[in-house]
């Protein structure tokens, strides 16, 4: 099943480039999730090729943060766009989305970005983690379940609102200042960050935005601060 579908027309990141918009809920695996759905956290489940990227200089692993449906019509092959990204000392990359402190990446047949750093066959880095009660890192895995945003509640999205719904895929992006990416990209999905979230990511208390290409072959993520 396709949750979503390329909308006609769409020309730049702040298009509702994939519709309709879904909320993302992330509910605890019980277990490790082994099978190419959408999670957070845990192992990724390659479509392709196994390509893990390392930060540009330092050859450190990135960070695994989930994988993603990429949208699509009735009959196409699925694909799955994985997100990367650095971290050090409390920082999580995405700032600038082409310095190769994140990555995402579509598989299979997608294009690897010119500015990532693919580590060789058999890199692992470490997964979404969270602090635990002793402040000690503990790595995390939620399924993602997704659910048709209610009608009200696009209506405040489509106003500029931020609230009730802190992660979804899909829509038009809603930000407190734009992102400063231009066209061609289109948006795909927001992943929130803030006190309370059971997993870790610094975004300044802002939120994270992904793109992909027109093709949907190539991936892009961003973060902004609130």
């Amino acid at each position: 099943m396709h949750l979503q579908r390329p909308a006609q027309g769409a020309e730049g990141p702040y298009d509702a480039a994939y519709l309709p918009r879904f909320d993302m809920r992330l509910v605890p695996a019980r277990t490790p999730m082994a099978a190419p759905v959408a999670k957070l956290g845990g192992e990724p489940v390659w479509l392709g090729e196994p390509s893990w990227p390392v930060a540009p200089g330092t050859g450190v692993p990135l960070d695994f943060i989930g994988q993603f449906p990429v949208p699509g019509e009735p009959g196409e092959e699925p694909q799955m766009a994985y997100l990367f990204l650095a971290y050090d000392d409390y920082e999580t990359g995405g700032i600038d989305p082409d310095d190769g402190e994140a990555v995402l990446l579509v598989q299979p047949g997608g294009r690897i970005p010119d500015f990532a750093v693919i580590g060789p066959p058999g890199t692992r880095g470490r997964s979404l983690w969270a602090f635990d009660a002793e402040d000690e890192t503990v790595p995390v895995e939620f399924r993602i379940e997704f659910r048709p945003v209610a009608d009200e509640l696009e209506a405040e999205l489509e106003d500029g609102g931020i609230l009730s719904v802190d992660h979804y895929m899909g829509g038009r992006p809603s930000y407190p200042d734009w992102p400063g990416y231009e066209a061609p990209w289109r948006f795909f999905f927001k992943l929130a960050h803030g006190d309370g979230d059971p997993y870790f990511l610094n975004f300044a208390d802002g939120g994270g935005y992904a793109y992909l290409s027109p093709d949907r072959l190539e991936g892009r993520f961003k973060w902004e601060a609130a």
